[in-house]
């Protein structure tokens, strides 16, 4: 494996254990925790230490400073996608030294949705403790823990149909929205709030912004009292149970309409992304008005 050179975000995840908790924490707060793939290998290698220790009963997913992650990293300094990794989720070909849709269906099925199976199926609870902006590929992150708490600040979206791309890749929508939600949510690009995920069934708890590191960690205190085989099997249990609804094959059909949004955007624009990044995307979604007056203030739209 070869480790990139990222400066000085060389911790760009932090472990801590408290009690019976493994709280990982991503470290970026100066591009609202955007997720490069440093990051992720550094997440994965952090649950991976979790789920290895057995004094830890439960993992809580969180990010410092004042959002929790603003998604996939698509325009930072410290973007890597061309970096080095040795593969963990998918056994694939690397994406390095590959082009078009080779490269990006290698990169994405290891980063994204493979990570994001690979997260979802660790045998301990996990509890996303969400603040701020959880937006597309942050909310993968969220979706893929068994249970989330959010700020009553938190706001979500999956604005990405603007590039032409159909959900990000861990296609989760419908199953945790819902049809006609996920439909909204992906047609309209708008951000929602905690209060109308949480009327949703999205989330577990809203709490107050100085209330949510506490109320967090106290409600995985109490899981972590529960036999862990049993949460193990309890939480298969579930899962198994969200698959025979169709989820993993649902994600796997829609990762295809993802993917071939990608090549006609290449092929039609000037990239992959259809010309967007991250600050094109978060102008578009302020300039357009909002049939919703909440998601209008928290937009700025007017």
């Amino acid at each position: 494996m070869t480790t990139p050179d990222t400066g000085a975000e060389t911790d760009v995840v932090t472990y801590e254990r408290r009690g019976r908790v493994a709280l990982v924490t991503m470290n970026r707060p100066e591009y609202r925790n955007a997720q490069n793939s440093a990051m992720t290998y550094a997440l994965d290698a952090a649950f991976e230490r979790a789920v290895a220790d057995p004094e830890v009963g439960v993992i809580v997913l969180a990010g410092n400073g004042k959002h929790f992650s603003a998604g996939h990293d698509i325009g930072t300094p410290g973007r890597d996608h061309e970096a080095v990794f040795e593969n963990k989720a998918a056994l694939w070909w690397d994406h390095v030294g590959r082009q078009g849709g080779d490269m990006r269906f290698a990169r994405e099925m290891e980063v994204y949705l493979g990570m994001c199976r690979r997260w979802r199926e660790i045998p301990k609870p996990t509890i996303a403790m969400v603040q701020g902006a959880c937006i597309a590929g942050a909310l993968m992150l969220a979706w893929t823990c068994d249970m989330i708490v959010a700020s009553e600040d938190a706001f979500f979206s999956d604005p990405v149909v603007r590039m032409g791309i159909p959900g990000v890749e861990y296609f989760a929508h419908p199953w945790v929205l819902g049809p006609r939600r996920a439909k909204e949510v992906l047609f309209t690009g708008e951000r929602f709030t905690a209060a109308q995920a949480d009327a949703w069934g999205m989330l577990n708890r809203v709490v107050p912004r100085a209330d949510l590191e506490s109320e967090t960690l106290a409600l995985a205190e109490q899981i972590a009292t529960m036999p862990p085989f049993g949460l193990a099997l309890t939480k298969k249990a579930v899962n198994q149970c969200e698959d025979l609804m169709g989820m993993r094959a649902g994600m796997d059909s829609v990762f295809g309409l993802h993917h071939f949004a990608h090549a006609h955007n290449a092929e039609v624009g000037l990239d992959s992304l259809a010309g967007m990044n991250a600050r094109s995307m978060r102008d578009a979604a302020t300039a357009v008005p909002s049939a919703n007056p909440a998601a209008a203030e928290k937009n700025g739209n007017h």
